[in-house]
């Protein structure tokens, strides 16, 4: 069940007895009794709360006696039905009064539910006991709160704050007794610390003094931590009603006295309040275009200081003027009810100075004061956001321009122009590394744009030079860019020049060492001293001379490419200008080492065709000599062969005397003494021989020496067989030869 104020009794009920079954023996007996200093009136009582309830009969005359009217006719059954009905009446006269019931049905009174009962008594005394109370413009619950502390605020030990443990030590009750009759009870008396006989005095004196029954027990109070607030409100407000009547009678009489000082105190509160309304007004008025102030600051410093400033106002200036406008309302509601007791006609303010009108104004305040709140806290963390991505910009920009930071001169570097190819490649593979750098630093260049650009979009202060450095880092960024792509371009196209180069270099190397091979050879034979004997082998070295002669156009070709291979190097180089850094690293030959050697080579050849031709002009005349010689030769020998074969016949055959044998020696020696001019022009052949270094001769198988011999054997037989006999020494001279026959031995010696 509600009051319509607001209050869900039956819930706080259900609430209660969850939580502290103790409760439920306070309200039962704090309602019952409640109830019977009511049902009294009308001779009758209750025992047992839910059961005497259960028919709706006793439950109807409460509602009449309490109220003072009349409900419908009741039911006279003792049938389910009848109870119901009379219940539903009860129930539909409580909803009359504007009381809200929730979840209390004529059922569960009928069927005894506790709870259900105690909530619907709770709700009878909430309307009729409770809720017409009225304090200062509080009313039911809280006037009731607000007359208690009234009335026991003198008193020492007594704080009044609540329906349960406000009242636990029994003093606020013998505060309220001995406010209103203080000769029942000895105040001074009492102690704290005596909770006990606090109450059993209250109670005891409100029953035989003040006519209000015994609705606790002292020993519940003490003995629960909380009290029931329900049973201490109902308690309580019967204390209420008790003095209320000679509370009225005491106003009446005071109201006569003290008119006159009320009348001067109301023209008093009526000025202050004009002059307390006027100075609020102006401070609100004064203060709503400070708050509505949106300027933005561009440093947290300078916002931090309006939040100070903020807080100030908060701390400072606006707790004294709040405490003024709290004034003024109270002044201007006891002001009011100051003429309305008075009867005097309401305060009315100068125009604009109403409390609405102030409150109005307040409202203003307020919402100006939470808008400048929300904007100050929105505009701190903007500005902490700003500076956070601002020094997130410096970081991050300071970080790259550290990075780049002579890379643009180093880009620009000429480095490859005088580099070998293995320092090209050093150089290309070192530039795809700081490509791979620059391609993980775009991150950082694009959080750089979006930082600054996030810095533009939150209006940051400084945005024009955080717009420069991001540009001037942008330009940079582009530049690298395009000096990183002409590098790579450059340096390609370097490598590949200086491959080709590399090429042709070791092409050059390859065909000159064997061609360079191929001259040294050549000179080396055409400059070799040949030693023949023969017209053929003259002859075969002529013609391997010729053969040789016939390679030249071929090796002038050779050479000719091999030098083209170096003037293509010397075009390219020219063309592109490559700087080279050295020589050709395959081979140390050099184009002028080339042409030297083809030009000497040039000049052995017709030196060697010369040599040639005497060679063969030589062994020409050699030949002549030999077949001369050979011709002579073999007519010769054959004679002094045939001729020492006849001698040698007649030293053996001894035919004929000694006289007829020495007459046919005689005969042979003259033939041998007249061919002596034949075998003189031989040894004149065979000298020429000798002169010309001739060692053999194929057209003849005699030697000189033999023919000499034989010839000189011959002569001897010839001329003297005596001699032969005696074996005398004898002594025969040649153009060339010296021969010396003895007994013993034959010598020939060369004419000296």
């Amino acid at each position: 069940a509600g009051t319509g104020r607001g209050e869900r009794p039956e819930e706080d009920w259900d609430r209660d007895l969850l939580l502290d079954p103790a409760w439920e023996k306070q309200q039962r007996k704090t309602f019952t009794a409640w109830c019977n200093s009511h049902l009294r009136k009308a001779g009758t009582q209750i025992e047992n709360i839910e059961e005497d309830f259960r028919d709706g009969l006793k439950l109807m005359l409460l509602l009449e006696v309490i109220s003072g009217e009349r409900l419908a006719k009741p039911e006279r059954g003792k049938m389910r039905v009848h109870k119901i009905s009379n219940v539903n009446k009860a129930l539909d006269y409580i909803a009359s009064k504007g009381v809200k019931l929730v979840s209390i049905g004529a059922e569960e009174i009928v069927d005894g539910n506790v709870k259900m009962t105690l909530g619907m008594i709770w709700t009878i005394i909430l309307r009729f006991a409770i809720q017409d109370i009225s304090v200062e413009e509080t009313s039911a619950k809280e006037g009731l709160l607000l007359w208690c502390q009234r009335k026991t605020a003198p008193y020492k030990n007594v704080n009044i704050q609540n329906f349960h443990i406000s009242w636990k030590d029994g003093l606020g009750f013998c505060a309220l007794i001995h406010r209103h009759r203080p000769e029942l009870i000895d105040y001074g008396k009492l102690r704290k610390d005596d909770p006990l006989t606090n109450l059993n005095t209250a109670f005891d004196v409100a029953e035989k003094y003040l006519d209000i029954p015994k609705m606790l027990d002292a020993e519940d109070i003490v003995g629960t931590a909380r009290p029931d607030e329900k049973a201490i409100m109902t308690y309580v407000s019967s204390f209420y009603h008790a003095f209320s009547g000679a509370q009225k009678a005491e106003t009446a009489a005071n109201r006569i006295c003290k008119v006159l000082a009320v009348n001067q105190e109301n023209e008093q509160l009526m000025e202050d309040y004009e002059k307390l309304a006027s100075d609020l007004l102006e401070w609100i008025r004064r203060t709503i275009p400070w708050l509505e102030n949106r300027a933005p600051e561009n440093t947290m410093q300078a916002m931090q200081q309006k939040l100070e400033d903020f807080r100030d106002y908060r701390r400072l200036h606006k707790p004294p003027k709040v405490q003024e406008k709290c004034q003024l309302e109270i002044n201007f509601n006891t002001l009011q009810t100051k003429l309305r007791l008075s009867n005097r006609p309401a305060f009315m303010p100068s125009e604009g100075k109403m409390v609405s009108d102030i409150n109005n104004a307040w409202g203003g305040l307020e919402q100006a004061e939470k808008g400048y709140e929300e904007w100050l806290l929105n505009e701190i963390r903007r500005l902490e956001r700003l500076d956070h991505l601002a020094e997130k910009f410096r970081q991050k920009a300071s970080i790259h321009e550290s990075w780049t930071d002579g890379k643009e001169a180093m880009l620009q570097q000429k480095d490859y122009e005088t580099a070998t190819l293995s320092e090209i490649k050093a150089l290309l593979k070192k530039h795809e590394a700081f490509e791979s750098d620059l391609a993980a630093h775009q991150d950082r260049v694009e959080q750089i744009a979006a930082i600054a650009q996030e810095l533009n979009e939150l209006d940051y202060y400084d945005s024009p030079s955080v717009n420069a450095r991001c540009q001037k880092i942008c330009d940079q960024w582009d530049n690298l860019g395009a000096l990183t792509q002409k590098r790579r371009e450059a340096l390609e196209r370097t490598e590949k020049l200086l491959e080709t180069i590399d090429q042709l270099y070791l092409e050059y190397a390859k065909r000159a060492a064997p061609f360079n091979n191929w001259m040294e050879g050549a000179m080396e034979d055409l400059q070799d001293t040949f030693i023949v004997h023969t017209i053929e082998e003259i002859q075969g070295l002529t013609t391997a001379h010729e053969q040789f002669k016939a390679t030249l156009p071929d090796a002038d070709k050779e050479r000719q490419a091999i030098l083209g291979i170096h003037n293509e190097v010397s075009k390219i180089v020219q063309t592109y200008h490559v700087n080279m850094a050295g020589t050709n690293p395959y081979t140390t030959i050099t184009p002028q080492e080339i042409n030297g050697k083809w030009e000497h080579v040039r000049q052995l050849v017709p030196r060697r065709d010369q040599a040639l031709m005497e060679e063969h002009a030589r062994q020409q005349q050699n030949e002549r000599l030999r077949k001369q010689f050979g011709a002579q030769a073999n007519v010769i020998g054959p004679w002094i062969q045939t001729k020492m074969e006849e001698i040698g016949r007649i030293s053996i055959e001894m035919h004929g005397t000694l006289e007829d044998q020495l007459n046919h020696l005689r005969q042979y020696e003259k033939s041998i003494v007249n061919y002596k001019p034949k075998i003189d022009q031989l040894e004149g052949d065979h000298q020429q021989i000798q002169e010309a270094l001739i060692f053999d001769n194929k057209h003849t198988n005699y030697t000189m020496e033999v023919n000499i011999l034989q010839c000189l054997f011959l002569q001897c037989n010839a001329s003297s067989s005596d001699s032969l006999i005696c074996c005398c020494t004898s002594c025969i001279q040649f153009r060339q030869y010296v021969v010396v026959l003895s007994r013993f031995e034959l010598k020939i010696y060369l004419r000296p």
